[in-house]
């Protein structure tokens, strides 16, 4: 794959998601570096356009699951019915059965519905009556939720937060970008996004993005800004050697699609603010300072050297 094949994934992106050429380049290297993604964001900014867009020019195969809290653990991950005709169980697939999942609204569910996708997210298969099935390769699971506070909602634990490589906010459209919206640019366009690239050819960049070579000073940056995280007063519990991962997956994935075949520190900086702050769980005197995990990261650019 060459750079003309990102900015080509990315003008195909744009015909259904406009002005958040950040967003969509962040949410392309998660998928190439096969980690999943969280969009935090009010109703009606296209976060399951997005989605749906990105299914289209990977060629992926795609579902949407919309969590309710009466959506059940096997509505996810698949259950086994009885056949009259065979007198043998079947197994029927859940939503997980695909390589795109939207998991919409998911702090709307049950805790029990969203300890059922973690397991999923993690293990890359599920079982169901003993019997064990494997995901297709990829998986990535695109979840979308509300912010907190809003009716219905209840807050993700800490250990499903780090299951995602990236957390970020779509936001609302700049001036000219809802002009053009509503002048039709966006909703009407979802068909005519064009494939792109094939499921071989997204796992291939894959196996490309792993061999991303990385000095030993950049990881020890990373090292550097996740024990640093550990320790600030403000902290209650830093960034987890999963997230240190990420992060360094992340700016691997850049690397790989801006024509580069190593990681520089900028690609690192650039992907701190979603790989990590998700991650961060700050204590009491934080509120009481106003404090957020958006300043951390920052004091942490500013404090740490970087190399």
């Amino acid at each position: 794959m060459e750079n003309k094949d990102v900015e080509k994934i990315k003008e195909e992106i744009n015909k259904v998601v406009v002005g958040k050429d950040d967003v969509i380049e962040k949410v392309l290297a998660a998928i190439f570096a096969g980690g999943h993604i969280l969009l935090e964001d009010v109703p009606g900014v296209g976060k399951t356009t997005l989605a749906v867009a990105f299914s289209r020019s990977l060629n992926l195969d795609y579902r949407r699951i919309q969590f309710t809290p009466d959506v059940l653990p096997s509505d996810v991950v698949g259950f086994s019915m009885f056949n009259r005709k065979t007198n043998e169980f079947e197994f029927r697939e859940g939503a997980a059965m695909c390589n795109i999942l939207l998991a919409d609204e998911i702090n709307r569910t049950s805790p029990k519905t969203q300890a059922a996708l973690l397991e999923v997210m993690e293990e890359k298969k599920v079982t169901v009556d003993g019997e064990t099935h494997f995901l297709p390769d990829p998986f990535i699971v695109i979840a979308t939720q509300n912010p907190v506070g809003y009716v219905g909602t209840q807050k993700l634990p800490e250990s499903q937060l780090d299951r995602f490589m990236i957390k970020l906010s779509m936001g609302y459209p700049d001036i000219k970008s809802e002009f053009d919206i509503y002048r039709g640019h966006s909703y009407e366009a979802l068909e005519s996004v064009e494939k792109v690239l094939s499921l071989e050819d997204v796992l291939t960049i894959r196996e490309k993005v792993e061999k991303v070579h990385v000095e030993d000073n950049i990881i020890s940056y990373i090292v550097n800004v996740v024990r640093a995280s550990r320790e600030h007063k403000y902290v209650s519990m830093g960034i987890s050697p999963r997230g240190g991962i990420a992060l360094l997956k992340m700016s691997k994935s850049l690397a790989f699609m801006h024509d580069r075949d190593y990681v520089v520190p900028e690609d690192v900086l650039d992907s701190m603010d979603e790989a990590v702050t998700h991650r961060i769980l700050l204590n009491s005197k934080a509120k009481a300072n106003d404090y957020s995990a958006e300043d951390l990261i920052k004091e942490l650019k500013e404090s740490i050297d970087i190399p």
